[in-house]
């Protein structure tokens, strides 16, 4: 397992090997002992799966609040997405900042984005599929967003993102400068 550091030091792009040959390809995604020997050692209970049809779909940015803050590994299963993750850790040093990963079917590569950052992505392929492990349970009185195109936060989509399709609940996110994180920074994780 290929192991990436990105701008920010706790989230990780990891590239899984591929066998290949004529049939196709096997690769082992997950593997426990893999993932805590790269200091992965999360325990995930819930597996997600979406689909986007179109280019520019914008999903995010989201997180679960305490108790039922959510670590998660993400990949795409068809298409291609830029994934993004930004530190709401009040005291962290990196606070409101972010790295994007571009994830894609061919590369096969996924991220590793610990609790206490939002999360988001834009499809750049149509019919993208994103699969993803949650370290907790989906809880509604816990979900938040803040807005995707935030201009105090300044991720580059790598789009004209007024063009970009947004649910309501996404569309509604309030900016960063009017949340309150409900996540405290404690170090390295």
């Amino acid at each position: 397992m290929q192991v990436i550091e990105t701008s920010l030091p706790d989230v990780i792009e990891l590239v899984p090997p591929r066998f290949g040959d004529d049939r196709g390809f096997f690769s082992e995604v997950y593997n426990a002992q893999t993932f805590a020997s790269a200091g992965i050692a999360t325990v995930f209970v819930q597996d997600n799966h979406s689909l986007s049809r179109d280019v520019g779909v914008v999903r995010g940015l989201h997180f679960q609040a305490p108790p039922h803050a959510q670590a998660k590994l993400v990949r795409v299963g068809a298409g291609r997405v830029l994934d993004v993750a930004v530190d709401i850790r009040v005291g962290s040093p990196h606070y409101g900042k972010w790295a994007a990963v571009e994830l894609s079917a061919e590369v096969g590569n996924q991220v590793f984005i610990p609790e206490g950052f939002l999360h988001g992505f834009a499809t750049l392929e149509p019919d993208s599929q994103l699969l993803y492990k949650c370290s907790d349970f989906y809880a509604p009185d816990c979900d938040g967003a803040v807005r995707f195109d935030d201009p105090e936060i300044g991720i580059d989509w790598g789009f004209d993102t007024s063009a970009a399709t947004l649910s309501d609940k996404d569309a509604r996110a309030p900016l960063f400068a009017d949340f309150e994180s409900p996540f405290v920074y404690r170090g390295c994780a």
